[in-house]
């Protein structure tokens, strides 16, 4: 091809160029495009590899991630709630104490005071905040080395996925990637409104308190509507240390920090920079705050409730479900049972326990210069009462002492102990300058009483005889010493207080309450019963044998009726699991418990229906559902519209409405004027019971009712020993059945007891004193008939247990440990001890007196 220029040539050369001929170049560029497409392939490869590198990194922290759909029906755990029976809180159950609030009940500056301290950018990110993480990053990098802890750049949403999924607070890149990941998935599930609401109910702000409604209860005592912009911005503050700014340790820290979330409220335009002004100058003071419950002397009700609840529903609902239980319990009874108990208890510490001495001692020195600060430091016994103080000898010679009154400040005070306690002292270890003791300060001003707790224990319950509701109940002198609840959980022997299941057990066989057995000497093998008072009154009336409790009487109806029908009917009305038929256990040489008790009273009181013992009126859930309701009593329509709606008792007639009439008859009489009676004194309403009294003393009971109440209070040691010569149920248990029914009568309307259809009461001479009973059809008032000859003519040493039992002793006084009863042979009635044809030097010796009742 020839070019313009006619050489025929395009520039193009034919071979290789030699030097200085002008020959052709290399190509231009050639090592920038090579080192450019080399710098591309390594980038590619390089991004490649990253990208491998990070897929595989998240496929491996994403794997076994918590699913985040769970928080959709969000619900946290929330305390459960005892009320009394006057809806009073009882007490709280809760692992957590937590109070939830929704979303649209927090106030708007709680809510913004949050987010100014803790993630200003929540309703626009995306769930996490990429700026203040590089932020936090580079001032990490800064601070590399030091102690300076690592910044945190969490949001809220990345707080709720730690706390509600994540479970774990460790500082590693690991965890604040998972964090990440699960805040980002939680955006795209739940609502910024939802994902608040998690928040503020589930974080822990110190002092015990999770979530805000709690935390402004616990710090201010208040709900969260009435909290001012200070106290909303100390909350706020929280967050980042509840230690490091908990107001009671660290004022100025708390204060500054609170100072510093008010200034981040302003500048989001939250409140005001003069509201902001105004609310930093409020001083810091946190309200002492009560937590609610228990009701005074609750706490063995509340726990016998809580048992009944995790048995029911397991742990975790009772604790964290938000369970609110309205229990039965009368407030105001509780208290009244509770003193009354603690009374008995006392007064029965005071006869027989004597000054057991002081519980501690400080310097004579320290107590004659600074006695207050060296009694600061005392610990007090678990088992001291509310009213009472601890206080130091200042002198010996004179009974003075020094306690302390208040907690802020604490105001010491002097006084002299009261003369008759100083002689009472003197007759037991007396005291000396220095010694720690309980005392406690008179009302009146007239001197310092001086108190030791009681060795003795005692156990008390008080039910509905038409509904089992259980109205008080009384484990014992104190529950800080010990939660062990002696009304329901101590099995122990009721003594004579067993004898009229016995005598009910007759009544269903048809056998009248004026019908007379033999009160005379009686011996089954090696067994030997005798009376309490060891005298014998010959043919005596069941109605005179019951009121006086006379154990041979006693012992001969049980040998006639057999005692398969006493066991079946003392297991069916609960008092005992099982029973051994043998004749002492007629006695009560057998099992139960003060509550057991109770119900088999209650029984006999409501006309023979059976009555369970209920702590419980109903349950409701979280939303106020009634997930349990007590069934003893069930509603349904009358026969005509008229009639309206009628009660009807579904429970089972266990024994019949006749036999219960004259059972409760009878034990009017035992409180009229039969052991009874210091139980009944000073009431005048209709009531009836027995009192109960086992063998060497060991257990004293008394058992009453009204026609709507049932009160059963046993006394003894935790470990059975001898109460003491005639401490029997009349004299120990009585006054303090007394004091509780007085109480508790006092606000009723007075009511008889309901005497059933086709039954007729009669009054009667018995021989020993007139008498009012209650007689079936075909019986005949103070008639006693010819019943012929019962099993009590087949019963051998086998079937009365005397093989179980130790060799017959001569006189209960020589038993170590076992005082006898007053040898007075005069009853109660007014009647001479006779055995007709029996001199006494030939009659067997009470040596085992009834082994179970005694009185």
């Amino acid at each position: 091809m020839t070019l313009a220029d006619g050489s025929g040539r395009d520039g193009r050369t034919d071979g290789p160029s030699r030097p200085g001929t002008g020959g052709p170049r290399r190509p231009r560029y050639r090592m920038v495009r090579w080192l450019a497409g080399t710098t591309l392939a390594v980038v590619l490869l390089g991004g490649s590899t990253a990208g491998l590198v990070a897929w595989w990194e998240y496929e491996r922290l994403s794997e076994g991630l918590p699913t985040v759909d769970g928080l959709r029906t969000y619900q946290p755990p929330v305390m459960s709630r005892l009320y009394s029976g006057d809806d009073q809180v009882m007490a709280e159950l809760a692992a957590e104490r937590r109070i939830f609030v929704p979303y649209s009940a927090i106030p708007e500056r709680v809510r913004s005071a949050f987010l100014a301290a803790e993630d200003q950018k929540f309703f626009s990110h995306g769930g996490v905040d990429p700026m203040a993480i590089l932020r936090a990053g580079l001032t990490d990098m800064m601070m590399h080395g030091t102690k300076h802890r690592p910044i945190g750049a969490s949001t809220i949403t990345q707080q709720v996925a730690r706390i509600m999924l994540l479970g774990s607070n460790a500082v590693s890149i690991d965890r604040k990637i998972k964090e990440a990941l699960l805040a980002m998935r939680l955006e795209q599930t739940l609502g910024k409104e939802q994902i608040l609401e998690i928040y503020l109910n589930e974080i822990y702000l110190g002092e015990g308190a999770y979530g805000i409604a709690a935390a402004a209860q616990t710090y201010f005592n208040k709900p969260l509507d009435q909290l001012d912009n200070a106290e909303a911005a100390f909350l706020g503050a929280l967050p980042k240390s509840p230690t490091n700014y908990n107001p009671h340790r660290f004022v100025q820290a708390a204060t500054a920090r609170r100072n510093w979330v008010l200034d981040r409220m302003a500048d989001l335009k939250v409140i005001t920079p003069e509201d902001a002004r105004a609310a930093q100058s409020e001083p810091l003071v946190p309200a002492n705050f009560t937590r609610p419950g228990p009701v005074p002397s609750s706490e063995w009700f509340a726990e016998e409730v809580r048992r009944e609840l995790i048995e029911r529903y397991g742990i975790g609902t009772t604790m964290e479900g938000g369970l609110s239980v309205h229990t039965s319990l009368d407030s105001h009874l509780q208290q009244v049972a509770t003193t009354a108990l603690r009374d008995g208890l006392l007064r029965y510490d005071r006869a027989h326990g004597g000054w057991r001495g002081a519980f501690g001692h400080v310097d004579e020195s320290e107590a004659t210069g600074d006695w207050a600060n060296a009694l600061a430091h005392v610990t007090p016994p678990a088992a001291m009462l509310e009213q009472w103080r601890v206080a130091v000898v200042l002198s010996a010679a004179t009974g003075r002492v020094g306690w302390l009154e208040g907690r802020d400040p604490v105001v010491p005070h002097t006084g002299e102990l009261l003369a008759r306690d100083r002689a009472w002292i003197r007759g037991g270890k007396g005291v000396q300058t220095g010694d720690v003791l309980l005392v406690e300060p008179q009302a009146d001003g007239s001197g310092v009483a001086i108190r030791q707790v009681p060795r003795v224990e005692g156990a008390l319950a008080t039910i509905d005889v038409h509904t089992g509701r259980v109205m008080a109940m009384v484990g014992g002198w104190s529950f800080k010493e010990s939660q062990f609840n002696r009304a329901t959980q101590a099995a122990r022997q009721p003594g004579s207080s067993f004898k009229p299941f016995v005598y009910l057990a007759a009544m269903e066989q048809g056998i009248s309450p004026s019908q007379k057995f033999d009160d005379s000497p009686v011996s089954y093998g090696e067994w030997h019963p005798n009376n309490y008072e060891k005298d014998f009154w010959g043919p005596t009336t069941l109605h005179d044998a019951l009121r006086e409790s006379r154990n041979l009487v006693t012992i001969r109806l049980a040998a006639q009726i057999g005692m398969k029908p006493v066991a079946a009917l003392a297991q069916t009305l609960g008092l005992t699991h099982s029973m051994p038929l043998v004749l002492p256990a007629a006695l009560g040489a057998v099992e139960t418990t003060v509550m057991h008790e109770a119900a088999a009273y209650a029984t006999i009181a409501n006309g023979g229906r059976l009555v369970t013992p209920t702590l419980i009126d109903d349950i409701k859930d979280r939303n106020g559902n009634v997930m349990w309701r007590a069934d003893s009593l069930a509603w349904q329509a009358g026969g005509t519209p008229a009639d309206g709606p009628q009660m009807v008792d579904t429970r089972p007639q266990v024994v019949s409405a006749a036999s219960a009439s004259q059972i409760v008859a009878m034990m009017q009489d035992v409180i009229r004027r039969g052991t009874g009676v210091r139980a009944g004194a000073g009431i005048d309403r209709p009531i009836a019971g027995k009192t109960g009294t086992s063998q060497d003393f060991n257990d004293a009971w008394f058992a009453g009712f009204s026609p709507d109440l049932v009160t059963v209070v046993w006394v003894g040691f935790d470990t059975p020993q001898s109460l003491g010569k005639n401490e029997t149920g009349g004299v120990i248990a009585g006054p303090i059945w007394n004091q509780v029914m007085k109480a508790a009568l006092s606000t009723r309307p007075r009511l008889d007891f309901r005497v059933p259809e086709g039954v007729q009461l009669a009054r009667y001479d018995t021989g020993m004193g007139m008498a009012i009973d209650a007689f079936k059809p075909g019986q005949v008032p103070g008639v006693s008939v010819d019943l012929g000859a019962g099993s009590g003519m087949t019963l051998t040493a086998a079937d009365t247990g005397a093989e179980n039992m130790p060799d017959s002793e001569t006189d209960m006084a020589t038993t170590p440990g076992s005082p006898v009863a007053a040898p007075d042979s005069t009853t109660s009635a007014g009647h001479t001890a006779a055995a007709p044809g029996v001199p006494p030097a030939s009659q067997p010796s009470g040596g085992d007196i009834g082994m179970g009742g005694l009185y």
